[in-house]
């Protein structure tokens, strides 16, 4: 989108002073940790039983109780301090937009006034009138205030943990919000599950969501909820919410993706003020196929590696870190891939369908991988979530296999391989310990068999999903990959 980039919104607050940025940049990681809040919260909790013992304590023993005072007054001063720093941190404006800040900031001085009254007044002498001490004591409890403070110190806590949760995809952070979500265009918004009850402390709050998208476009957003697992009441988006059901770290199947993109575009079509607010769990796998695959069938990019990257680039914010929050998954990637050509060449139709029979793999650079000759390895043969095909190599159990050391090679060669048609997933498993990764194995992928030429598929290691990890090139070396070959049925 050549000028569409100009017009997002960046979701980041504009208060930054040049020359404090640097400073304000060290300073942010420390004061927002989720070290530094627990921390907070537990002087809370100290002060707290601090104030309870010396109101309990008799006259006599005051030099404890000045002692008491004296830590008292430390846990105030840090109070304060904590408070000027986030001003600091987050901008005066930012930080004094939300009540709740402007309270505890009132509550943190008005303590420290009273505390430090109470420590360097004599007011423990006064005998004569052991009301006034009583009532300065009570005074100086106000438990109400401690716990309000717990309120505050959990309120912080909370974004500190979103943000943990949320790595370095690039948040929206002003006018009053702080959500795990990113204008990937000006009329698309790719953002982690809206969550409730205890998931919401580390995820997007349902409410919070609903009020960001009530705010910036009322009555003109719809809502794309892409998880198989979970769904929630669509009242919250005044029933504008729609339902794609994928599964974590997989594909959606093609006439998902045609019906999706059908959808948007009556949608988008409607009103040019309209937008999409696309989610999975994280924002990031799911959410990228189905944004790449609205940006090709939307002439917004030509071909899918062009909208993989820019969807990466979108997400990502690079000044927290370096680490690509896009889509990493390769087989959701080969499926952005596989819409392009339907719109391209099959005219936002299903590719013709082709069955064909799985005849072998062949599984390059082998040596190290396991066993080292395939022998360890079980091949299942998934087709619409049912396992159509299993092979025991150990046991030469519907397969038979012939390592070609020459090579650093191995080929299953399957019996009875099943005919597939579709959507297909295969599954490698191990009995040699390989580590696994998503979905509880060590390697799986994903294809459709409409996309299939010349009878075989050649995957490299970085079209594996989990080899194409970088922790595990360890183990699966550069020319590692497997070839599926075929007969027709």
């Amino acid at each position: 989108p050549g000028n569409a980039k100009v017009e997002i919104d960046d979701g980041k607050a504009e208060n930054v002073v040049p020359d404090t940025i640097n400073i304000r940049k060290k300073i942010t990681p420390f004061v927002m940790s989720f070290g530094f809040r627990v921390f907070g919260v537990v002087l809370i909790l100290v002060d707290f039983a601090l104030v309870i013992v010396d109101f309990s304590l008799p006259d006599r023993s005051r030099d404890v109780g000045k002692a008491l005072e004296a830590v008292s007054l430390t846990i105030s001063f840090f109070f304060v301090i904590d408070v000027l720093l986030r001003v600091y941190v987050e901008g005066f404006k930012v930080y004094f937009s939300s009540k709740l800040n402007i309270i505890d900031a009132c509550v943190v001085v008005v303590t420290l006034v009273i505390t430090m009254t109470y420590t360097f007044t004599d007011l423990s002498g006064a005998s004569l009138i052991p009301r006034v001490v009583t009532f300065l004591r009570f005074l100086r409890i106000i438990i109400l205030v401690r716990v309000f403070r717990l309120a505050t110190q959990r309120k912080e806590l909370e974004k500190v943990t979103r943000r943990m949760v949320s790595e370095n995809k690039r948040r929206y952070q002003k006018d009053g919000f702080d959500l795990d979500l990113t204008y990937v265009t000006d009329r698309v918004i790719a953002m982690s599950f809206p969550s409730s009850g205890k998931q919401s402390f580390y995820r997007n709050p349902i409410t919070e969501v609903a009020r960001f998208l009530d705010t910036k476009h009322e009555g003109h957003y719809k809502v794309y909820n892409l998880c198989s697992e979970k769904g929630y009441d669509p009242k919250f988006f005044h029933y504008r919410v729609e339902r794609v059901f994928i599964d974590d770290h997989n594909v959606p199947a093609l006439e998902d993706m045609l019906k999706y993109t059908t959808s948007v575009r009556d949608w988008m079509s409607a009103d040019p003020r309209n937008v999409i607010a696309i989610h999975c769990k994280g924002g990031k796998g799911r959410t990228g196929t189905m944004v790449c695959t609205w940006l090709i069938d939307s002439d917004q990019f030509e071909n899918a590696q062009d909208s993989l990257n820019y969807f990466g680039e979108r997400r990502t914010d690079t000044s927290q870190s370096s680490k690509f929050q896009g889509v990493e998954t390769p087989s959701q990637s080969r499926y952005v891939g596989y819409y392009e050509i339907m719109k391209t060449k099959f005219n936002r139709q299903l590719p013709p369908p082709k069955a064909l029979r799985i005849k072998s793999f062949r599984i390059h650079s082998i040596a190290g991988v396991g066993k080292g000759d395939g022998s360890d390895l079980k091949v299942k043969v998934i087709l619409k979530k049912e396992l159509v095909f299993q092979c025991v190599c150990a046991k030469q159990d519907n397969c038979t296999v012939f390592p070609d050391i020459g090579n650093n090679a191995a080929v299953i060669s399957l019996l009875n391989g099943p005919v597939v048609e579709g959507d297909v997933k295969v599954m490698f498993e191990s009995s040699a310990g390989l580590p696994k990764g998503y979905e509880d194995v060590p390697i799986y992928f994903w294809f459709n068999t409409s996309f299939i030429v010349d009878n075989k598929l050649f995957l490299p290691r970085g079209e594996l999903d989990n080899p194409h990890k970088p922790k595990t090139w360890e183990l699966y070396k550069e020319d590692f990959g497997i070839t599926v070959f075929f007969l027709e049925p």
